[in-house]
């Protein structure tokens, strides 16, 4: 497993978790395998999610930035219209 050098690794999830229940796909979060964005269903539910206080108050700031960053990038890819919070 290749640890994303820009999110550090959370106490509370289990990598494994999220690659059992997505299989091997891009996720925002690529240490912690959080916020799927393979899919254009899955990058608006990461978008939704992370915009959430309760679920980005568990990143540091730049974390969130990362992960926003990375769902932007998939959206355009995926051709998928988010709204900046």
């Amino acid at each position: 497993m290749t640890k994303d050098p820009k999110i550090d690794r959370r106490d509370d999830v289990k990598p494994t978790e999220g690659e059992h229940k997505y299989g091997d796909v891009e996720f925002a979060d690529r240490t912690n395998k959080k916020y799927p964005i393979d899919t254009p269903e899955h990058v608006r539910a990461a978008w939704s999610y992370i915009n959430h206080k309760d679920n980005a108050a568990k990143y540091d700031a730049d974390e969130v930035d990362v992960i926003k960053d990375r769902i932007k990038k998939a959206a355009k890819k995926q051709h998928v219209t988010i709204e900046d919070e």
